[in-house]
């Protein structure tokens, strides 16, 4: 999981309190704050090496590498399976957000 300075997160809710009562918000510090689209990028990259882990052990297993057991195999299948449909449902989450934000009136 990502860490969260939680300060910063107070002084943009803050601010964005504040602007919306119509005073003047107080910009964060953008260089602090990770972005959007990289975090993103991270953890799909995330994502595909755990399956690039579990494809390598399950084949290595296969071609009968006595050093990789199978219940190793088992674990790290599960766990790309599990990262993969995570990330299906932060997909998904993402296009119902993108519709909602579409359907508006402007």
């Amino acid at each position: 999981m990502n860490d969260v300075n939680v300060n910063q997160l107070l002084a943009q809710m803050r601010g964005m309190a504040q602007a919306a009562q119509g005073g003047q918000a107080s910009k964060p510090m953008q260089n602090d704050l990770p972005d959007f689209s990289s975090m993103l990028k991270t953890s799909i990259d995330k994502v595909n090496e755990t399956q690039k882990a579990s494809g390598a052990l399950s084949t290595a297993f296969q071609s009968g590498d006595e050093s990789v057991a199978l219940a190793e195999v088992m674990v790290a299948a599960q766990k790309a399976s599990v990262s993969f449909q995570a990330m299906v449902q932060v997909r998904n989450k993402l296009i119902t957000a993108y519709q909602d934000i579409m359907n508006m009136p402007v």
